[in-house]
């Protein structure tokens, strides 16, 4: 299993958002550290490194760190505002 590791931006924008969305999020999260490599919504980011989880509406960039066993979470927006 891998650890979860928040930037300042995603923490900012979790607490920013509605509760249930929040909340849906950090599920969404945890599922994808069980096993980040069969984990669904989830596509390699071209142009840069990392990956991105579709959550409704939202998008979750984040990057993985297979020796130290951990995602980290860069960036959480609207589908619209993420990629600018």
């Amino acid at each position: 299993m891998y650890s979860i590791e928040y930037s300042k931006q995603a923490i900012r924008a979790l607490l920013k958002m509605p509760p249930n969305t929040a909340a849906l999020i950090r599920t969404k999260l945890a599922d994808l550290a069980q096993d980040p490599l069969a984990a669904r919504n989830v596509k390699k980011l071209t142009g840069q490194p990392g990956y991105r989880l579709r959550v409704g509406g939202w998008r979750v960039l984040y990057l993985l760190d297979g020796t130290r066993l951990l995602v980290r979470v860069m960036e959480i927006d609207t589908r619209g505002e993420i990629y600018k």
